[in-house]
Order: structure tokens, then C-alpha cells, then sequence
């Protein structure tokens, strides 16, 4: 015999106590991270129930060979097993599961893909370079100060860059204006130019690379409008180190890094600091560590770069970016703000 159905006050006591209906999860597949994060709809846009980083440096070897090696190939398939497996337990109902620059470029791309399908059951899909800059462009701009007439927001990838020219306009609904994606990023400008000992000569040749790879985007740019609020809002684990040097962190900190604030001088003295540690010292910084150590004075070569095109007095950092973007889109498709009345 069936048991009976609850009244109206328990069926609604049972109601309020079971879970959202769905659960998200937006994973970004980067040519040097592998970054996946859970979460359900919240009064305030989303609340993270779980999340998973790792630096599986997909990408290495790519500038060179034109593939993905094995051994990247590997070290990524285990990383997106703890991601599938992380998925399961969560009971996550809706994902999008993005690759960007290495799977673009790669010869194999299409193939890992396949792969990584067979292999663990995960869809996968190949962004373009103009949809990774929309997605960064949602996952931080509710970073943008407020009172700027425009901003230059940048993501420093393993295997690309992407520069977006924010403009707000005149209601202070904000709008991408312009954007770029630079085929530059920590991973292949380190295997480039070389990442463990960079002297000031090979420092300045980074620099002048990414300078003259930014110049068509300053160039269409150059008659937006700005104001004397006008500021750099910069997500990657390039900014994020470099805020983390700046206040003497042991360890990383999410909370202290996130929507921080750096002048100019404090981003010209943190750079300096990491310019003058050798390999090991920024091996041993618990906020760059072995695995960033090749790579973080090639990030901020870039930023360097960005900086001396588009001069400014604050550069906020952001510690979010593509996986936010793909969590805000889903979510506000399934759950569209009401229309208001006329």
C-alpha cells in the first residue's frame, strides 16, 4: 500500500527543506589552469558550494610542437577526473564545460576533446576567443568601479590575453566597447624567451612583444571616452600573485585578494620585488610557488605592457573570471529577472 500524501502544511515543510532544483557547475579548461566551480542560485547571484583549481599546464610544449604532448594530455585527464568526480557528488544538474586557447591551437584539440569524452563521460566544447572575452567580461564586471566612464579589463591567460574596452553609458548600464584576444599568454611567452632566469634585457624584450601585439587594439580605442576615474580591472593568477606579494601574504588568500585595490606605485613596487627574487625565492613565495615560478615575470611583462598603453592610477584585481561568467549566464537563462511593467 502507498503511503499517503502529505497535507498542505507538511508537503510545504517538505518543500522549503529540499535542495534547489538545480545545482551549476562551469568548468574553464585553460592552456595552464584547470579550474571548475559548483554552485546554486543565491539572493545575491550565486553561492560556491564547492570548487577545484589545479595548474595541469595543458599547453606546454605547444608553441613549439604545434600539440598537445602526452604527458599534459595526462596530468589534464586527472584533473578533469577530480572535476567529474566532484560534479557527481554534488548532484550538479546543469553545466557548461568550456576550453579555450591550447585546444584552439592545438593540431590534437578536436582529438583531446574526443578523448576526454570516452574517457570520462565530460562535454567539453572549444570557446572562441571573442565568447572568453564576454564570459571574463561577466565574471568581473560587477568590479568596475561604479563611477568610471570606462575601463580596460584584461585576463591574462596561459596561452592568450584578452583586453575588453568597458564603456558605460549615459543610464550606467555598462557595454563592451571593443576587445581583443592576444595570442600571448605566461605559458608560450616564457617557452619563448625563458622563464627561470630573466634578466632586465630579456624582461624588456617581453615587454616590447606584447606592446606591439596591444597596438592595433589602442589604436581603435584611442578616441573612447574616459574620466579621471578611469582604472584596470585585471583577473589571472598573474594579478592575483602580484597582489599577494604585495601584502606580505604567507599563504594565498582568496578574501584579501579579491575586489583589492593597487596604485600605481604599489604595482610598481610589487613587480620590482618579484624582479628582483631568483627562480628559487619565487619558488618558495607560498604566493607564487614551484609551479608559477617560470611564469609569473612573463605575466608581468604583459602587464606591463598593458599598463604603458592604457596608463592608470588603479588596477583592481579580480579573483573570478570565465567560470563566473558561464555560472551568472546559465542561471540567469533559467531564471530571468521579471519584466517590468510599462
Amino acid at each position: 500500500m502507498s503511503a499517503p500524501l502529505p497535507d498542505g502544511t507538511e508537503a510545504a515543510r517538505l518543500v522549503s527543506r529540499a535542495p534547489p532544483f538545480r545545482i551549476y557547475a562551469a568548468l574553464d579548461l585553460g592552456t595552464n589552469n584547470c579550474r571548475l566551480l559548483i554552485a546554486r542560485p543565491g539572493p545575491a547571484g550565486f553561492r560556491v558550494i564547492d570548487a577545484f583549481s589545479r595548474i595541469v599546464r595543458l599547453g606546454e610544449g605547444l608553441s613549439h610542437s604545434g600539440r598537445l604532448s602526452e604527458a599534459a594530455i595526462e596530468r589534464t585527464m586527472e584533473a578533469l577526473k577530480v572535476c567529474r568526480d566532484k560534479m557527481r557528488a554534488r548532484g550538479v544538474t546543469r553545466a557548461r564545460l568550456v576550453a579555450t586557447e591550447a585546444c584552439r591551437a592545438a593540431a590534437n584539440g578536436a582529438q583531446f576533446l574526443r578523448e576526454v569524452r570516452d574517457r570520462l563521460g565530460l562535454h567539453l566544447e572549444i570557446v572562441d576567443r571573442e565568447t572568453e572575452a564576454y564570459l571574463a567580461a561577466a565574471g568581473c564586471g560587477e568590479l568596475i568601479d561604479a563611477n568610471a566612464e570606462a575601463t580596460v579589463l584584461f585576463d591574462i591567460g596561459g596561452g592568450s590575453s584578452e583586453i575588453v574596452w568597458m564603456a558605460r553609458a549615459a543610464d550606467g548600464a555598462r557595454s563592451i566597447a571593443a576587445w581583443e584576444s592576444l595570442r600571448l599568454g605566461v605559458v608560450s611567452l616564457a617557452e619563448t624567451f625563458g622563464g627561470d632566469d630573466v634578466t632586465p634585457e630579456i624582461f624588456s624584450a617581453m615587454v616590447a612583444r606584447v606592446d606591439a601585439a596591444l597596438q592595433p587594439f589602442a589604436e581603435r580605442v584611442k578616441d573612447e571616452r574616459r574620466c579621471g576615474r578611469f582604472h584596470l580591472l585585471g583577473t589571472s593568477g598573474t594579478v592575483t600573485t602580484l597582489a599577494g606579494v604585495h601584502l606580505g601574504l604567507l599563504r594565498y588568500d582568496r578574501r584579501a585578494i579579491d575586489g583589492l585595490w593597487l596604485s600605481r606605485g604599489e604595482v610598481d613596487a610589487a613587480i620590482t620585488r618579484l624582479r628582483a627574487m631568483n627562480y628559487a625565492e619565487r619558488a618558495a613565495n607560498g604566493c607564487i610557488g614551484a609551479e608559477r615560478a617560470d611564469l609569473v615575470l612573463a605575466g608581468c611583462a604583459i602587464l606591463e605592457a598593458i599598463r604603458g598603453r592604457f596608463p592608470a592610477e588603479r588596477v583592481r584585481i579580480a579573483d573570478r573570471g570565465l567560470r563566473e561568467g558561464i555560472l551568472s549566464q546559465m542561471m540567469r537563462a533559467d531564471h530571468p529577472a521579471p519584466r517590468r511593467e510599462a
